[in-house]
């Protein structure tokens, strides 16, 4: 389906620099990584003293800069089309794009399909003014189109993935619906109990989420916290990977996407192209001529598949193959966002051979990739430790070689580079069964780390945890409290002082269980994508039903199923904790270590006891006829009111695969408290 819009020309005259630029080759040195833009956030004191995303506003001289816990914060966020480039390795060339973003001086020139980072601390009150200012979409205007069928493709809302808030009125409220032309100003009210960690937001609109997610609208949000563990209650991850002599802690925050642009006319509008393929299937034909303009106009560019045909790669902070820099035996805290829309990403770091140095500066073609990968980054894969997955800091530390992100999850790793030169930083091709798509995928290339020399790593095996025992040494409060932090890192990497939830334990759970499956099925010739209790009463989204009414203060147990393909389960509000994940042949393959014994899938080993916000669900085994079955746990905390669980391949949750769902003081349909 094509959303119908009215587009300026692409070169305006404020840009005639910028085309101009779009012929020449892309300059090497302008892909070097860097983190998105940090909004300067101040407390609102004074009428003036306003942070914004749009530019950096100067603060009166009584302005309180980087204000603690409890203040409050002041953004604009306003979204309008853009045009710019997207680099195609392939060509060399900046592949002009006109793509909804959020728009202002705070972007990046060069990157603007990424938005900029919301920074704050627990206790904030944190106010966004988004602006819409995108163009009437006529089909919104067309009648009697199913809720389910993609459109008002420029209707927005604002969701900020993973926070702990409340899911009313004018906070985390993705029922409502901002209009081109309208305002709206969120407040969420960020408890002073709420975990540090890395969150992000994104628009969540039914019937136009994944388009404008595709098209670059998503950033990270990030919580930073200073609570010192203590005897009697955890603290922030962050107090202990603060700078230390010798090491920097040095944070890279990967936002990353995929922005899947079809090329259409040189004006940026007109009908998406399609070609037929080996069926004689019209798909849709990817290939860009001079003169053409990138878009995401059509829910015809998120099909399964699509995105490995599509030649288009996942970017890191609007840049595609950007350059890292390290030094050796410094250890950087890595946060990443998987802020695409359906593929999954398997994360590995691989040393670059001395020879491809110089083939790999200006990027490698995504048709090329894996040959390219074969010959020059087959050695052994760097190891890392992973610290905390959905904002939520590990009990212990995992050693691992290669990370699945599906769609909506956010790690925090630390790695160090243990010797100079340029290492390959790769997303693998996963089991089929243990990706979104189900399909074989090539292997990709994300980027590029280039380590310069700095102190020898010696003892490669324990070298995180030596690091972060003399950060501890440092940084903790002397006495009980930092000889257990020590203690417990040189024990087995466990970070158990800075778990931001108690466990749950089996006593706590009261009532029945929440089931939960995911299908797909054809009705009266149409895809139907549901949820149920069951597969054979799973049913599309109705906006209109509240298909689950929860209990504030009870603590349940759910069990996820999918009954064709995999999906990522997303709920609002609440996090869960991992109880098991049991496969076909009732393996655990959540405990440590483990492997799915069908495909040699690893993404859960290590999940067990873990808290999370969204977790993929594996489908159906077809050949057993037996279901992958995920047990989570989870608390009904504090807050109140009507929200949703969801599929978060974003055009499976645009298509009907989401369910309301009510937290109420009763936990009873109609009730007047809700």
């Amino acid at each position: 389906m094509t959303g119908l819009h009215r587009h300026r020309p692409f070169c305006l005259s404020a840009l005639a620099l910028m085309c101009a630029a779009a012929t020449v080759q892309a300059d090497e040195q302008a892909r070097t990584f860097s983190n998105p833009p940090s909004i300067q956030q101040l407390a609102p004191t004074l009428k003036e003293a306003r942070g914004t995303l749009l530019m950096k506003s100067t603060a009166p001289a009584n302005a309180v800069l980087n204000p603690h816990a409890g203040h409050e914060r002041l953004l604009d966020l306003t979204i309008e089309y853009t045009n710019n480039f997207i680099y195609d390795p392939a060509t060399q060339q900046q592949v002009p794009v006109y793509l909804r973003s959020y728009h202002g001086t705070d972007v990046d020139p060069r990157t603007p399909f990424v938005a900029p980072t919301i920074e704050v601390t627990p206790g904030d009150t944190v106010r966004i003014n988004l602006d819409n200012r995108l163009p009437t979409d006529p089909s919104c205007q067309v009648s009697g189109l199913p809720v389910n069928t993609p459109h008002c493709f420029n209707g927005t809302n604002l969701h900020s993935h993973g926070l702990w808030v409340s899911p009313t009125g004018n906070s985390d409220n993705v029922l409502l619906k901002i209009k081109p032309q309208q305002k709206f100003q969120y407040e969420y009210n960020i408890p002073s109990d709420h975990p540090a960690g890395t969150f992000w937001y994104h628009p969540h609109l039914h019937g136009s989420t994944a388009l404008q997610v595709g098209s670059g609208m998503a950033g990270a949000l990030i919580i930073r916290g200073d609570r010192l563990p203590t005897d009697a209650s955890n603290g922030d991850i962050d107090t202990l990977l603060k700078p230390i002599a010798g090491q920097d802690f040095i944070e890279r925050l990967l936002v990353l996407q995929q922005i899947p642009y079809a090329c259409v006319g040189a004006a940026g509008h007109g009908p998406i192209k399609k070609k037929k393929n080996d069926k004689g299937e019209d798909v849709v034909d990817w290939s860009c001529n001079k003169g053409e303009v990138g878009v995401v106009e059509s829910y015809d560019q998120f099909g399964p598949g699509d995105w490995a045909t599509s030649g288009r790669y996942t970017s890191v902070n609007g840049q595609v193959q950007p350059t890292f820099e390290a030094r050796t035996g410094e250890v950087q805290r890595w946060r990443v966002v998987h802020a695409g829309v359906r593929d999954t990403v398997n994360l590995r770091f691989v040393k670059l051979k001395d020879s491809a140095v110089q083939q790999s500066i200006k990027g490698v073609a995504a048709a090329k990739a894996a040959d390219f990968i074969a010959q020059n980054c087959s050695g052994t894969a760097l190891p890392y430790e992973v610290i905390a997955a959905d904002g939520l800091t590990y009990a212990k530390a995992q050693h691992k070689d290669q990370l699945t992100l599906q769609p909506g999850y956010r790690n925090d790793l630390l790695v160090a580079f243990p010797e100079k030169g340029r290492y390959c930083v790769l997303d693998l091709a996963e089991p089929p069964s243990g990706g979104v798509t189900q399909l074989s995928n090539d292997h990709q290339l994300l980027g590029f780390v280039d380590a310069e020399g700095g102190q020898p790593v010696t003892n490669r095996d324990n070298y995180i945890r030596d690091t972060l025992v003399a950060a501890a040494k440092v940084n903790m409060p002397e006495g009980s409290v930092r000889d257990k932090v020590v203690a417990d890192l040189q024990k087995d990497m466990s970070l158990a002082s800075f778990v931001p939830h108690r466990t749950i334990e089996d006593g706590e759970l009261v009532g029945e269980e929440q089931r939960l499956v995911f299908n797909i099925f054809q009705k009266d010739g149409q895809t139907q994508f549901a949820v149920g209790t069951t597969a054979d009463n799973a049913a599309p989204y109705d906006p209109a039903q509240v298909q689950r009414e929860l209990k504030l203060g009870d603590t349940q147990r759910w069990v996820l199923q999918s009954a064709v393909a995999g999906h990522p389960f997303h709920i609002h509000v609440n996090p869960f904790q991992i109880e098991k994940i049991i496969g076909p042949d009732g393996t655990d393959l959540s405990a440590p270590g483990a492997k799915d014994p069908v495909d040699g899938d690893t993404q859960y080993a290590g999940l067990q006891g873990v808290w999370k916000d969204t977790l993929f669900v594996k489908p159906l085994n077809k050949d057993s006829k037996k279901y992958y079955t995920v047990y989570v746990k989870t608390r009904y905390q504090r807050y109140i009111g009507e929200f949703v669980l969801h599929c978060h391949i974003l055009d499976h949750e645009d298509q009907g695969m989401m369910q309301n769902v009510r937290i109420s003081l009763d936990g009873k349909a109609g009730d007047a408290h809700h």
